[in-house]
């Protein structure tokens, strides 16, 4: 891939110590972009950029909370002095919580009346928890846009891309809060696109579909390298009957960030997920 419009950009990823936001990391900086990797564990964060430096690219690390706007603000200190004024924000901090998560997929009856230990129900998801998902998701996006839009407004060829998920089309079984979140993000960004137009930010979402990763290895596969149940279920309903890996990301960030390509799109959320969202099951 060559992009040379983006070279010597500068780049803000939040959520960048993790699998999915560290290869936009690479990526990009691949590409000649300067990277800001910002992560709640700031060692995670410095992890991904000495790999890069050590590649010959330009990268920084900067321990963030995205639930703080003085974290925040400290950040955007620190990389407008090292790296330059942002030039594209990726708000990748996110994820979910098992406090927002049923056990079942389905209310059986019996639920309501009979406790079984270890087993949640609807009824039994967490009002703290719930909140949780949805402001490290909503909230969290949302001031990291306040925080960095600041330096982007009215500057030429300036992009916020945020990550959804393809649960934000329809949402999966156990894990209403994410989804619902998700859908949140979906929305915030075709919001902010319409905000943004006059100011020159173009705004979209990549929805990453199921994607193997050492995080969640165990959660898809078993010991011997079979599927779990549920994995099985999402082959079946991947039409290209595989996980996604996170080198599949590469392309639609690279279009998304370069105005030669995507100049005249904003306010999309692509599906990057083998088909999931688009199979009916028959």
């Amino acid at each position: 891939m060559t992009h040379e419009n983006i070279r010597n950009r500068v780049a803000v990823i939040t959520g960048g110590g993790g699998v999915l936001c560290s290869g936009f990391a690479e990526t990009l900086a691949d590409l000649g972009v300067k990277v800001a990797v910002l992560d709640l564990n700031e060692g995670a964060a410095a992890a991904v950029a000495d790999k890069i430096t050590a590649k010959g690219g330009k990268a920084i690390a900067v321990g963030c909370n995205v639930l703080e706007a003085e974290s925040l603000e400290n950040a955007r200190q620190v990389i407008n002095k090292e790296l330059g004024p942002c030039d594209i924000l990726i708000n990748g901090a996110g994820g979910n919580s098992p406090k927002g998560t049923t056990t079942k997929e389905y209310y059986e009856k019996g639920d309501l009346e009979n406790k079984v230990e270890g087993v949640k129900t609807f009824f039994d998801l967490d009002a703290g928890g719930i909140q949780f998902v949805f402001n490290l998701n909503i909230l969290g996006t949302l001031l990291t846009t306040q925080c960095f839009a600041k330096d982007m407004v009215n500057r030429e060829n300036t992009c916020i891309i945020n990550i959804s998920s393809m649960n934000a089309f329809s949402p999966l079984t156990k894990i209403p809060a994410y989804s619902a979140a998700k859908a949140g993000v979906s929305n915030f960004t075709q919001w902010l696109a319409v905000h943004f137009a006059g100011a020159g930010i173009r705004v979209n979402a990549i929805a990453p579909g199921f994607f193997a990763t050492n995080q969640n290895h165990s959660l898809l596969f078993n010991e011997d390298g079979s599927l779990t149940p549920r994995s099985e279920k999402i082959i079946s309903h991947t039409p290209m009957a595989r996980f996604g890996v996170p080198e599949d990301l590469s392309g639609a960030l690279a279009f998304f960030c370069d105005e030669t390509y995507s100049g005249f799109i904003t306010g999309v959320v692509l599906p990057i997920d083998g088909g999931f969202s688009a199979y009916s099951g028959v």
